[in-house]
């Protein structure tokens, strides 16, 4: 094991305290209001982005922000292949930045970019967009690939489609967290929104959950299907309103793994990953805490299960 492996094995285990925590998260939750709980996050590691005064949509972007500064201090010390694959695991942040871009495309506000740095893999040249087909032609030519469509939803879906697909091949580990995640997508596409998967975006559902299971014709069918692999994530829910169910099991299974990983003593890339999933997930929960802040604190159940 090389010396920057140690050295970003060693500067990761020490990033996991860079957290709130579910208690902390079950105090912001209770705050009552979202001056409180922001003047209270701005004191926690999050301080690093958030500040008191920010709003509600502010602070749930300054948390993600946060996020990737870490992640990018981390690839600061890693070797060339572990920086790959924070790279690599830093393209929701792309996906999050286009998603914006496009809502500005059709009109909307666009909000706050997150700054990649030396992550991104392909933002610089799509910031520069100026239509959904070129965002298109842009990832086409890049490391997604072909997102299989040129209008905003098939872009949205193929770059979550191919980012789990990609990150499932290359970064030992995740097969179940990006098959659980198609898994939830392909229902929420297919079984609520009633949209079909098509060309580009079926071949790659298929290729980590099956052709038999993106081409049932029910949740239930779906659910029933799939590969060990992604059946956790849609196990016993067979009505479309249930998939938030599978959403919440599916943070808790990262977060569960992310800490088994972090607890294996090598140098490497395990641990490592397992800081980003424990880290990634406890922005979630910190996000979900200031939501309920919002709406005065309650239900404060909705954190016990994140």
């Amino acid at each position: 094991m090389s010396a920057s492996w140690v050295a970003g094995t060693t500067r990761a285990r020490a990033l996991v305290r860079r957290r709130v925590g579910r208690a902390g998260a079950l105090r912001l939750a209770g705050a009552g209001s979202v001056p409180a709980a922001v003047s209270a996050l701005a004191g926690t590691p999050y301080g690093h982005e958030v500040r008191a005064g920010d709003g509600l949509e502010e602070a749930q972007h300054a948390v993600l922000a946060t996020l990737l500064w870490h992640v990018r201090v981390l690839a600061g010390w890693l070797p060339r292949d572990g920086t790959q694959m924070l790279r690599l695991l830093a393209r929701w942040f792309e996906i999050a930045n286009t998603d914006e871009l496009l809502h500005g495309m059709a009109g909307g506000a666009p909000g706050p970019e997150f700054d990649l740095g030396a992550l991104a893999t392909s933002w610089p040249r799509l910031r520069e967009a100026a239509t959904p087909g070129s965002v298109a032609s842009i990832l086409a030519a890049s490391p997604w690939g072909d997102p299989g469509g040129t209008c905003p939803q098939a872009v949205q879906l193929g770059m979550r489609l191919s980012w789990a697909v990609q990150v499932a091949e290359q970064i030992d580990g995740t097969t179940p967290w990006a098959a659980g995640a198609v898994a939830l997508l392909t229902a929420s596409e297919r079984h609520v929104a009633g949209r079909e998967l098509t060309g580009m975006g079926r071949d790659r559902a298929v290729a980590l959950l099956g052709p038999e299971a993106v081409g049932a014709s029910s949740l239930s069918a779906l659910a029933a299907r799939l590969p060990s692999t992604s059946r956790w994530a849609l196990d016993g829910l067979d009505q479309p309103d249930l998939l938030w169910q599978g959403e919440e099991r599916w943070w808790a299974r990262v977060e569960s793994d992310g800490r088994a990983l972090l607890a294996d003593p090598v140098f490497g890339p395990a641990p490592v990953l397992g800081v980003v999933a424990v880290l990634a997930c406890d922005a979630h929960r910190v996000r979900a805490a200031l939501e309920l802040a919002s709406r005065g604190g309650h239900p404060l159940e909705a954190l016990n299960g994140r």
